[in-house]
Order: structure tokens, then C-alpha cells, then sequence
């Protein structure tokens, strides 16, 4: 799932949180979400590296026009859903526990003739990646995923699997903890990784990251 830290407290971003839906405005079109944090805590909730990541998308510069994406940790899958409306064929990913909800936010908001460009998919980083062919897809896409250290390792061998040369990773995120640093490092150490796009306003990175030659930009 997109985990994230998050502590219980007042003002607009908890009860933006809380909120039963939340609406915006993406490749011409509006995306109404239902969130439900109680039922689904993090996963359930559309967090400001998804949106951040959304209008990076929709600015263009990368074409996804009829191009292969996976999303992991899709949580309500805002990302997922905006990929599909720019033009690309996206399986869009979480656990088992969060695929109902995420389902019922994917088939909400896409027009009937987008419907079958969209795919939601159980994965488990590092588990059952046979049902995933190697390498497949052109765009990997993450938002908010980097948070537990316990699973870095699960999705750097998820990543590994589902690149190919050319697949380029864009994970988009806040750096909060020592162990956000040391996931970059991490993904350094396998890929070729350098940050496209800050937002000061909301302190979110967009990290791009391909097989290749190292880069040392942090």
C-alpha cells in the first residue's frame, strides 16, 4: 500500500484526511474519490505526492499516449486513473486488503471506453512476481511509497523485476526521515537516479530512475 506517516491532529489537512471524498481536476476531466481512512487508514487516502505527481504528468513533457505503466501502492488511485486518461494502459496495484476500494474509485471515474486500458492487480512487493512479466512495462509510476525501511528491499527486487532497459521509474515523494535517504541510496546503487521536479509548496520530490550508468545527484 502507499504508506505513509501520518499523526492524528486539527486543521485542514486532517480533515481533508477524513473528508468521505475529495474532488480534482485532471486531464480535463473531474476525479471524485471516496477516501475512508478509518476502514483503510493510508491506503485509503489521496496524499499530496500523488497530486503532485498527477500534474507533472498532465504537464506534458512525457508522453504516455498508448505506453505500458504500472502503478505500486496505488491507495485510491488518483495516479492510476489520470495516467489512463492521458492515454496509456496501466495496471494499477495494491495489496489485496485495498483492491475492492481502489477498484470502485477506477471504474467511478473512467469513461466506459477507457475502462479496459485500466487493469487493478494485487501485488505485494516481492511476492508473487511471476504474475507480472519481466520487464513489461515502459513507466513504473510510485507516490508516497517509500516509508517503511522493512520493505525496501521487497520493492527494490519488485522494481528490478518489472524493468526493462528502457522503463523508466518516477517515484514521487516528501523526505522526512533518515530513511528516506537511505532508500535513495539504495535505489543509486541500481539505477541510474536524478530528481526531475520539486514543489516547494506542497516539499515534494520526483525522483526519475532507469537502468544504466549511476548518477550522483544527491
Amino acid at each position: 500500500m502507499a504508506l505513509v506517516p501520518y499523526e492524528e491532529g486539527g486543521g485542514w489537512g486532517a480533515r481533508q484526511l477524513h473528508s468521505p471524498a475529495v474532488t480534482y481536476r485532471f486531464a480535463s476531466r473531474t476525479i471524485r474519490l471516496k477516501q475512508d481512512w478509518r476502514r483503510l487508514g493510508v491506503a485509503a487516502v489521496v496524499w499530496d505526492a500523488a497530486v503532485v505527481l498527477c500534474a507533472y504528468l498532465e504537464m506534458g513533457s512525457i508522453d504516455l499516449r498508448d505506453r505500458s505503466v504500472i502503478e505500486l501502492g496505488a491507495g485510491t488511485g488518483l495516479l492510476g486513473i489520470v495516467a489512463t486518461l492521458l492515454g496509456a494502459r496501466v495496471t494499477i496495484t495494491d495489496r489485496v486488503a485495498a483492491l475492492e476500494f481502489l477498484e470502485s474509485n477506477v471504474q467511478a471515474n473512467l469513461p466506459s471506453e477507457l475502462r479496459p486500458r485500466a487493469v487493478v492487480k494485487e501485488l505485494t512487493w516481492g511476492k508473487d512476481l511471476g504474475n507480472f512479466p519481466p520487464g513489461a512495462f515502459d513507466f513504473i509510476l510510485g507516490a508516497d511509497i517509500v516509508y517503511l525501511e522493512e520493505t525496501f528491499a521487497e520493492l527494490l527486487q519488485t522494481l528490478e523485476h518489472l524493468c526493462s532497459e528502457q522503463t523508466v521509474i518516477l517515484l514521487s515523494c516528501r523526505i522526512r526521515y533518515e530513511r528516506d535517504h537511505k532508500f535513495l541510496k539504495m535505489l543509486k546503487g541500481r539505477f541510474s537516479v536524478y530528481e526531475v521536479h520539486y514543489d516547494s509548496s506542497k516539499d515534494v520530490h520526483i525522483y526519475k530512475a532507469q537502468r544504466g550508468s549511476r548518477k550522483d545527484d544527491f
